[in-house]
């Protein structure tokens, strides 16, 4: 029955989200709704969602960084949901850990707090003790795996009908993602594979004093327990105190979050994409602590050496290299007009990088470029998705200490500073896997040019244009068409208008063809031909 349910409480948004798109699903023009009805049904949605419980907030969790999905304010009003639940009795707790680690928790810890630190959807947490050494053990919920396993299936079984019934770019973005998601979920419920990212990021800072990683307990790890060490601070959004009383520096605290999300993307290829205030902790020293590796991306050399240097091309200010990245980078569907994003990025940086830009000005063209990811079929890697929710925490987080924080204005200099870091490491790395991967590339361009030569030799070498370009090709056209149909016609006029007048020599007939032909010549003469070719959208504008 769980798909019923979940169907039976979502059906009325997909209902009405598809009624935006066409007043009557099938045939009809766009709604036009006030925002503040949009707002009211984001906000039901979001209660809707986290009334189906741990696995669809996950989900929803997901896409409220998804701008090519959701727009505004859904978008927000999604972000708001936490997956916060009441907490299991510590005996349940204390059952799992004896099952996963085969002895009783007395035997295992000097001391164990039955009350919890955090419950989540899918963990518990509990302090303990191991001899003088804190730690904390992180326990996986029993029975939240058949619980998610029923939820995707339900998901999954309604998707289908949803792609077989309304086929779009959106639906295949969503289906993408809940693939992504349900890979991601299953990685995340095995805690033996975040204590592996745990060291592998705590490796990575271990010569960086501004960043601590907990360490982890390997002998009490198990795919359902993880035991970490214990590390005292405070969430990164209640810093005011300590803000005020000059205790932490604001633009310093700053420029460690972004140089740490920065070396852990661009550098070092391991991400941790589950950033939020509560994984975020600043120490007693001012040491920027990183909890919750349960969600970390991968991201491949080539991509990085891409986004680096479009990172770079954009605080240089070069629009043509940014939009260039855009499109290697998979961002951009090649089918999109590359003027339209042209004059949007010029737009953003523009106001992006004036000194005195508003917050208010940099998030309103945020917001039009976001609409249109939207509606171009666009969907974004999830490499920069995750990106993309680590700088929006790190803007939130400002905002939250200074009202008019610029981002952009932030980053610059933090990136510039940074600038022969990234550099080397786009050169780094073995030779051989250099060699290798410049010969792989050209490999791989003689095999595209092999099949473009063949593809002409057999005349089966097409070449396609861009639909926008075809249309106004067409209209073109049509108006030049018309134009000529137009002379021709003027032309026959006049001859016709002076072979009757010498034929009968009636100098009515003669005024009256000379008439029609100026008329017809004003007509072609000042009327433009866009009116000629659509001639009722001219009226309109005029009117």
């Amino acid at each position: 029955m769980r798909p019923f349910t979940v169907f039976w409480r979502l059906f009325p948004f997909v209902l009405a989200f598809l009624r935006d798109r066409r007043r009557w699903i099938i045939v009809g023009r766009p709604r036009r709704l006030s925002d503040a009805t949009h707002r009211r049904r984001a906000e039901r949605l979001t209660a809707t969602v986290a009334a189906l419980g741990p696995t669809f907030i996950k989900i929803a969790q997901v896409f409220a960084s998804r701008a090519d999905i959701l727009p505004e304010p859904y978008l927000s009003e999604v972000g708001k949901l936490t997956d916060r639940v009441p907490a299991l009795p510590a005996s349940v707790i204390q059952g799992v850990i004896e099952r996963e680690l085969g002895r009783p928790v007395g035997a295992l810890f000097d001391r164990f707090d039955l009350e919890p630190l955090a419950a989540a959807s899918l963990g518990q947490v509990h302090r303990a003790a191991l001899g003088e050494r804190e730690v904390v053990v992180k326990v996986l919920r029993p029975g939240v795996e058949e619980l998610v396993a029923v939820d995707l299936d339900a998901a999954f079984r309604i998707l289908f009908f949803v792609n077989v019934l309304f086929p779009n770019h959106h639906t295949r973005a969503i289906t993408t993602i809940m693939r992504e998601f349900a890979k991601r979920i299953d990685e995340e419920m095995d805690f033996r594979q975040e204590a592996r990212y745990a060291d592998l990021i705590r490796a990575n800072f271990v010569s960086d004093p501004r960043v601590a990683v907990p360490e982890v307990v390997s002998a009490l790890t198990s795919r359902r327990v993880l035991v970490l060490q214990y590390m005292e601070g405070t969430k990164i959004d209640r810093l005011h105190e300590r803000i005020a009383s000059g205790d932490i520096a604001l633009p310093a605290l700053l420029q460690t979050v972004v140089e740490v999300y920065a070396q852990m993307m661009l550098i070092d290829g391991l991400f941790h994409a589950d950033p939020h205030p509560g994984n975020l902790l600043v120490s007693p020293a001012g040491t920027l602590v990183l909890l919750d590796f349960g969600m970390v991306v991968r991201v491949e050399r080539e991509t990085r050496i891409r986004l680096i240097e479009t990172i770079l091309s954009a605080v240089r200010k070069d629009v043509d290299g940014v939009i260039a990245g855009f499109y290697e980078l998979g961002l951009l569907d090649p089918e999109v007009d590359r003027g339209t994003v042209r004059d949007a990025a010029q737009a953003l940086m523009a106001v992006a990088f004036q000194a005195d830009a508003k917050p208010r000005q940099v998030q309103r063209i945020v917001n039009e470029v976001m609409a249109t990811f939207y509606r171009w079929p666009i969907m974004l890697p999830s490499e920069f998705v995750y990106l993309g929710r680590a700088a929006a925490l790190a803007e939130g987080i400002a905002l939250r200490y200074d009202p008019a924080f610029n981002a952009v204005q932030f980053a610059s200099p933090v990136i510039r500073h940074m600038g022969a870091t990234l550099l080397a490491s786009m050169a780094a790395g073995d030779s051989r896997d250099r060699v290798q991967d410049a010969l792989g590339e050209l490999a791989g361009i003689a095999r595209e040019l092999r099949d473009v030569l063949r593809r002409a030799g057999r005349d089966e070498l097409r070449v396609r244009a861009h639909p926008r370009d075809v249309i106004e090709m067409q209209q073109f056209l049509a108006g030049q068409t018309r134009r000529i149909v137009l002379c021709m016609v003027t032309g026959v006029a006049a001859v016709v208008g002076a072979l009757v007048y010498l034929a009968d020599r009636n100098v009515y007939v003669l005024v009256a063809t000379l008439v029609v032909t100026l008329i017809l010549f004003a007509i072609f003469l000042v009327v433009p031909w866009h009116l000629l070719s659509r001639p009722l959208r001219g009226v309109r504008r005029w009117r």
